[in-house]
């Protein structure tokens, strides 16, 4: 059997995983496999060193504009575990109130000397656009219902160790698929290691998928997809993207609450993930949350190691950039549609506003992990 070439990762961004390939998927997970015996910052037995210090010296922004608790703490603890300086951004006392852009609030920041953005952002596409106007590197940390790269990779690193492997599996992710940018980049990451995916809930959370560029597989019936499973994602119900929807929550739990009952039809040996938060008592009872199927937990370590081989992945690669390129101003020059954007300004025909007011635009948060 051929040895498969290593790739080499050359990307200073990390906004999605549409756009990687299987090779640079399985080479930022063995990374972050390096990464895991520091990701909790433990020393435990058998005696450890501490994580190596590849970020020593550099600066990164956490640039969120949506709430968070496990990504934010995640990338925080990621950066300062490789000896990076954090900088928290909170979108509520920021100059965003005062209608400055995301884009000069990026600009201005990464003026003060950054290595690395990572951002949250409730209107699809901002990573990108940030991406676009500034040097540094940037890093997607959710995006609307459109992905979320690092959470969708510390799900294959959970998998990956319970299975040995990634490819060959079928899993199941259920609940609100519509507005999910974890089910997402699951989709995009999982099937090009060769594991198949179905999109499990009622019709309403099935409607609208058609932002997905992939073939999508499926199903209202849990009960029947269930044996087939190796591995099962529950998903939160995003009440706050479903204004004027009426949902019978106790219909919705007798057909796709996960329980213990339920839960048995999948494979022998079948996990149970969630990225949380968790609404426990609906999409999941007590007993699987913190049974001993549910890899909960571990998802969130294992995020930790994901976010610290991220890191260094793109920032080395933006040390590559920076020693091959010639001198440059600190900031690139912006594009036609960038300016439209930094401006607060878009062109005809598009069907949302800019990014030039925070919370501003048809965007809603998909608020999750």
């Amino acid at each position: 059997m051929a040895k498969k070439t290593p790739v080499e990762w050359t990307r200073k961004h990390l906004l999605g995983l549409e756009d990687l390939s299987a090779g640079e998927i399985t080479h930022l997970l063995d990374a972050a496999e390096k990464f895991l015996p520091y990701a909790t910052g433990r020393t435990e037995r058998p005696a450890r060193k501490a994580a190596p210090q590849r970020l020593k010296g550099r600066t990164v922004l956490n640039l969120f504009c949506e709430d968070s608790t496990r990504t934010r703490t995640s990338f925080t603890l990621a950066a300062e575990r490789l000896g990076a300086r954090v900088v928290q951004f909170h979108a509520a006392t920021s100059s965003l109130k005062k209608n400055e852009t995301l884009l000069d609030t990026a600009r201005n920041i990464e003026a003060m000397g950054l290595d690395a953005i990572v951002i949250r952002h409730p209107e699809r596409g901002a990573p990108q656009t940030v991406a676009e106007a500034v040097n540094c590197s940037v890093l997607n940390a959710g995006d609307d219902a459109h992905e979320h790269p690092t959470q969708a990779l510390l799900d294959f690193l959970a998998i990956r160790h319970k299975f040995g492997r990634l490819d060959g599996l079928t899993v199941a992710i259920v609940g609100d698929i519509r507005h999910s940018r974890v089910a997402r980049s699951n989709l995009y990451g999982i099937t090009k290691l060769g594991s198949r995916v179905i999109f499990v809930g009622p019709p309403l959370f099935l409607a609208g998928l058609g932002d997905i560029a992939a073939a999508v597989e499926t199903s209202t019936d849990l009960d029947a997809i269930l044996p087939e499973c190796d591995a099962v994602m529950m998903l939160r119900v995003q009440f706050e993207r479903h204004e004027g929807v009426a949902l019978d929550l106790e219909d919705y739990k007798r057909g796709y609450q996960l329980t213990a009952k339920r839960l048995a039809r999948a494979k022998p040996g079948a996990i149970v993930l969630h990225p949380g938060p968790i609404n426990r008592g609906l999409e999941i009872t007590n007993e699987v949350a913190d049974g001993p199927q549910s890899v909960i937990l571990h998802q969130v370590t294992c995020g930790v190691a994901v976010r610290m081989a991220a890191l260094s992945l793109c920032i080395g690669a933006l040390d590559r950039q920076r020693k091959s390129a010639k001198p440059s101003p600190l900031t690139p020059p912006l594009s036609r549609s960038t300016q439209r954007l930094s401006t607060g300004r878009e062109g005809r025909g598009r069907k949302k506003r800019g990014l030039s007011r925070e919370g501003r635009g048809r965007g809603k948060s998909s608020a999750g992990a």
